[in-house]
C-alpha cells in the first residue's frame, strides 16, 4: 500500500472516530453477541472460496463487525459467545428450556448442503474459524463454560463496565431491558437503534419494565410459554403502569394477574438480565479478562489465514479493510499494554 493511500485512509478514520490520542479503551465499548451474528449470517450468505466450500459464515461475521465498527467507531469491542453446555442454571431451574428446538436441515437456504450433518460441520469448522480470526484482532472474546451469552453480557454491561458507553449489538429482544442512558442496543436486521425512547415508542413499556412484558409473553424459541391470551396490547392494558419511568416490582405485576403467580416468578428467573445470578468464580474471570490487556491488531497472521482460507477474491482488499476498522481499536489497545 502507497504512503498517500495509507495516510487517505487515516485521514478518514479521524473524520468518523474522532482524535487516535483521546479517549480510554473503555469509554465506548460495542458488544456483540457473537452466536447470534454468526447464525445470522451463516442463514442466508452463499459465499464460497476459490476451493467451492462454504465460507458464508466467516466471510459474513467479519463483514458484519467491520461494518458496525466503521459506523459506530467504538474505543472497544468485546465479543460474547455461549459457553460450552449452555446454561445449565436455566435448565436446573426449567428442563424444558430450549427443550423443543429441532437441528434443521439447511438454516442456510442460499447453499445446497449436501446433508444435514454435512452442513452442521461445516458451521462446526467455520465458527471455530472465526475465533482462530479474531484472535488476531485486537477486540476481547468471553466465553465461559455453562454460562450462555446473554448472561455474560447481561453482568458486562449493569455491573463491570459501569462508567461505559455501551452499544449491544444483536436481534435478541430479551437485550431491550437492559436499554438505559449509557447502554443502547443495535439490531442489524431492523438497522435500529433502540435506547429509552425508541424502546417505550415501539413497545408502550417503559425500558426498565420490558422485562414484564417478555415474562408474561414468554419465549417459544426457547420454549418458555407465556401467560395463556395475554399480547402486548393486553399487557399495556391491564398494567398500564408498566409505561412508566420507575421500576416495576414483581409484587405489582402478580397482584394484578394472581393466577399467573407461578409463571410468573418462573420466567422472571429465565429471563432477566440486569442482575444475573452467575458463580462468583465466572464472575471474577470475566473482570480479570476485561481487565486484562487487549490482544494488539495481527495483520500478518490473519492475512495468512486469509490466504489459507483463499477469501482473497471475498475480500477485494483485505489490508484496507484491516486498516480502516482495525487500526483506531488497536491504538486503544496499545495503551492497556502501557505499564505492563
Amino acid at each position: 500500500m502507497s504512503n498517500a493511500k495509507y495516510l487517505s485512509i487515516l485521514d478518514e478514520i479521524k473524520k468518523k472516530g474522532g482524535s487516535l490520542d483521546s479517549g480510554e479503551p473503555n469509554d465506548k465499548v460495542l458488544v456483540i453477541d457473537g452466536l447470534n451474528t454468526f447464525i445470522r449470517v451463516f442463514s442466508v450468505i452463499p459465499t464460497t472460496n476459490d476451493d467451492g466450500i462454504h465460507v458464508g459464515g466467516i466471510v459474513g461475521f467479519l463483514r458484519s463487525i467491520g461494518y458496525t465498527i466503521n459506523m459506530f467507531r467504538p474505543t472497544r469491542v468485546i465479543i460474547v459467545f455461549d459457553g460450552k453446555g449452555g446454561s445449565r442454571r436455566r435448565r436446573k431451574l426449567y428442563p424444558e428450556y430450549k427443550a423443543k428446538r429441532k437441528t434443521k436441515y439447511r438454516v442456510n437456504r442460499a447453499y445446497d448442503f449436501a446433508s444435514p450433518e454435512d452442513e452442521k460441520q461445516n458451521m462446526i469448522m467455520q465458527l471455530q474459524r472465526v475465533v482462530e480470526y479474531l484472535e488476531t484482532l485486537p477486540v476481547t472474546v468471553l466465553s465461559y463454560d455453562n454460562i450462555e451469552a446473554d448472561d455474560t453480557i447481561g453482568y458486562l454491561c449493569r455491573q463491570v463496565l459501569t462508567d461505559s458507553q455501551i452499544t449491544i449489538m444483536s436481534t435478541d429482544k430479551d437485550f431491550l431491558q437492559l436499554a438505559n442512558g449509557r447502554i443502547k442496543v443495535w439490531s442489524p436486521t431492523k438497522k435500529k437503534m433502540y435506547d429509552e425512547d425508541s424502546v417505550l415508542e415501539e413497545f408502550g413499556i417503559s425500558s426498565h419494565n420490558l422485562i414484564w412484558y417478555r415474562v408474561i409473553d414468554g419465549d417459544k424459541s426457547d420454549n418458555i410459554p407465556g401467560v395463556k391470551g395475554l399480547g402486548l396490547k393486553t399487557i399495556q392494558k391491564k398494567l398500564p403502569f408498566l409505561s412508566e419511568n420507575r421500576i416495576v416490582n414483581i409484587d405489582e405485576v402478580i397482584t394484578e394477574l394472581p393466577d399467573a403467580k407461578d409463571v410468573i416468578e418462573l420466567n422472571y428467573k429465565l429471563m432477566q438480565l440486569s442482575d444475573v445470578d452467575i458463580s462468583g468464580s465466572t464472575k471474577t474471570k470475566i473482570i480479570d479478562k476485561v481487565n486484562a490487556p487487549i490482544n494488539r491488531l495481527i495483520k500478518y497472521k490473519f492475512q495468512k489465514m486469509f490466504l489459507e482460507d483463499k477469501l482473497f477474491t471475498t475480500f477485494p482488499n483485505v489490508t484496507s479493510w484491516l486498516l480502516t476498522n482495525f487500526n483506531q481499536l488497536n491504538h486503544y489497545a496499545e495503551k492497556t499494554h502501557e505499564g505492563n
